[in-house]
């Protein structure tokens, strides 16, 4: 196996007969945080709904060197692939807690306490209102929910699908801040985000998608200066 936990070539991905992908191309290293950026409509979430497995898709996916062409959905979870949605999906009606548990699932309870203590560790407000319903939490709230029911899984790679939609300015900042922490800690993360100067800054790597299709990639880095980026996609 190389050193990218993930591996997309070629991917095309069709609504009928418009072709939402046109053959994407990216990889993912362990360890590090992958953003995908691009204006609304460039393909962003239908590329992580291609990589689960949740839309038709042409190409190759590649995970831990394994494809995962006639994977279903649950295996890939099951391997330690874990998606957080751009709507989070929460359930409104139950607890934080209840939510959070419902993330490990597959698992045995004795063997995710010690997760659930982590994600409270991580996350000291979903302590505070972990017997508070879910749909009753505030926008940032519940993008903590969503991404620490998300690690309940025991994710080797998270696919964060616009985690700062709708928040403060200073809730996406500790959104993403937590989500470095996650990389330092040996989570390997694709981030789909719209704050593209807030995701490079904390990207290793980053692709810009435009109508379906990768127009640049690099070093965030090296993205976050360049004029043509900069131009069209950070207000500068």
């Amino acid at each position: 196996m190389s050193g990218n936990l993930l591996e997309v070539s070629d991917l095309h991905t069709r609504y009928g007969r418009v072709e939402a992908l046109s053959g994407v191309s990216l990889s993912v290293p362990q360890g590090h945080i992958v953003s995908v950026i691009g204006a609304n409509g460039a393909g962003k979430t239908t590329l992580m709904n291609s990589v689960m497995g949740l839309l038709p898709s042409q190409g190759t996916v590649l995970y831990g060197g394994e494809p995962m062409h006639n994977v279903p959905l649950e295996a890939r979870v099951a391997r330690g692939m874990c998606l957080v949605p751009e709507r989070r999906d929460l359930f409104a009606s139950m607890s934080v807690q209840d939510n959070l548990t419902l993330g490990a699932y597959s698992r045995r309870r004795e063997s995710w306490k010690a997760d659930l203590d982590d994600v409270y560790r991580r996350f000291p407000r979903l302590l505070e209102r972990r017997t508070q319903l879910a749909g009753t939490l505030s926008g940032g709230e519940q993008q903590m929910l969503a991404i620490g029911r998300a690690l309940m899984g025991k994710p080797k790679l998270l696919l964060l699908d616009e985690p700062s939609l709708g928040l403060a300015p200073l809730i996406v900042r500790d959104i993403l801040l937590m989500v470095k922490h996650l990389r330092d800690d040996g989570l390997t993360v694709l981030l789909v985000e719209q704050n593209a100067r807030a995701s490079l800054a904390i990207s290793d790597e980053a692709y810009v998608l435009e109508t379906g299709a990768v127009k640049m990639s690099g070093p965030a880095a090296e993205l976050i200066r360049n004029p043509e980026l900069t131009a069209s996609y950070l207000g500068g």
